[in-house]
């Protein structure tokens, strides 16, 4: 007999040059597929955004709720909104205003739907393993890099080291190895800390690297990949577990 999954809706908010949100949380929830019945289907709405800079950041940002009520028109059970320094960059504890309104927006159009956001779920994330202080690796300008650094430590996680790559192009992003990580994360000072971040944005592929820099640092490893596809799971009312995931996605 052929056992009948049901499937759930996944909705992506997504800048219009990204092309790794929709590469790494699919491969984390396929691989998950394999070992637990749950199975997914990915649905996107696009904002644009081809450079990262705080004025096309703010624009694109804008352009959020929008996306947000095409994903409802589509019945989505969750929308991701994907694009970390587009908040941080907003303010101090934007992820929660940015979800509130994404979140109305879904509403207004007759379906609620549960809002997540990368940058919300990192730092969710971090809180639930009790971390209190981690090295991060950006591929944003320093000024960028610099706002995440501080809204980080604004939630009350001490950033002890960052490196920023400093790369404007967000294609140029999508284009780096994504094992380059397993690499970077020895060029920062990792003494003492709880956690390490091997790619604060969605866009800078690190999901093969993960369990390379825990294998090696000892440390427990996370990415904005990972920490929303935590939290998607997490809206879904299913188990947080995805293999090839690290730490943050285990049992």
């Amino acid at each position: 007999m052929t056992t009948q999954y049901k499937m759930r809706r996944i909705g992506l908010i997504v800048p219009s040059s990204n092309v790794t949100m929709e590469t790494e949380i699919p491969a984390l929830l396929r691989a998950r597929e394999a070992v637990l019945e749950d199975r997914f289907t990915f649905h996107s709405s696009r904002m644009r955004m081809k450079n990262v800079d705080a004025e096309e950041l703010i624009r694109m940002d804008n352009d959020s709720l929008r996306c947000a009520a095409e994903l409802s028109d589509a019945a989505v059970e969750v929308q991701a909104y994907a694009c970390l320094v587009a908040i941080m960059s907003r303010g101090l504890g934007y992820h929660k205003v940015s979800e509130k309104n994404l979140y109305a927006a879904s509403q207004e159009n007759g379906i609620t739907v549960p809002t997540v956001s990368s940058a919300g779920a990192l730092v969710d994330a971090l809180h639930s393993r009790g971390v209190k202080k981690v090295s991060i690796i950006c591929p944003y300008m320093k000024p960028l890099t610099k706002l995440v650094v501080d809204y980080i430590e604004h939630e009350g996680i001490e950033v002890q080291d960052y490196l920023a790559l400093e790369i404007p192009d967000n294609l140029d992003v999508a284009a780096q190895d994504p094992n380059a990580p397993a690499e970077l994360w020895k060029r920062l000072d990792v003494s003492g800390v709880d956690a390490i971040v091997a790619s604060a944005c969605v866009q800078m592929p690190s999901l093969p690297a993960i369990a390379k820099i825990e294998q090696e640092s000892g440390i427990p490893t996370i990415s904005a990949a990972v920490a929303t596809t935590r939290s998607i799971l997490q809206a879904l009312n299913l188990e947080p577990v995805a293999p090839g995931g690290g730490t943050f996605l285990k049992a």
